[in-house]
């Protein structure tokens, strides 16, 4: 089933739309993040995470949220621009923001048959896990590669400017 519809939607819409393309026969996929700057990782993630299913569903983390798990300085970029971003690429089907800490309201309401996190999370730490598998979905970790994180691109960028002041 192909199905192709990058765009931003609440809460309440994305749930509606996952559960008609459900009931149209669709696997639907979910995974999350802050997507703050959006690097090479990102693109890897979403696209592994679009090969499991026929429709991926992404989640992004409120400003507010980012800054109570990030702290002061982050997000850099803006909610609707991080969203805007995200549904801009290919591999995304719907985005949709959520304000609480964890991603555990916004997957009871979407219920995906797959839940996609990176590698670097344990199995007993992701979020939403026990609610797929309740309803017969499953979990999925892909493999990211080291090094490709927005906290060390923000870091780099940092020591570049502090060193380019000393230049001064």
């Amino acid at each position: 089933m192909k199905v192709a519809l990058g765009r931003i939607a609440g809460r309440r819409e994305a749930a509606a739309l996952a559960a008609g393309l459900r009931r149209r026969g669709a696997r639907v996929v979910f995974t999350n993040g802050v997507f703050d700057l959006l690097h090479v990782g990102h693109l890897e993630l979403l696209e592994k995470a679009r090969a499991q299913g026929d429709v991926l569903v992404v989640g992004v983390n409120s400003d507010a949220s980012v800054r109570r798990l990030k702290g002061d300085g982050r997000p850099i970029v803006p909610l609707r621009e991080r969203m805007e971003m995200l549904a801009g690429l290919k591999p995304v089907d719907i985005v949709v923001a959520f304000g609480e800490d964890t991603p555990a309201a916004i997957i009871a309401a979407i219920r995906p048959a797959v839940l996609v996190k990176g590698a670097d999370y344990r199995a007993d730490q992701i979020v939403g896990a026990d609610t797929v598998r309740a309803h017969g979905g499953r979990v999925v970790r892909v493999r990211l590669h080291p090094g490709r994180s927005t906290t060390r691109m923000v870091r780099r960028a940092r020591v570049a400017a502090r060193a380019g002041a000393r230049r001064r």
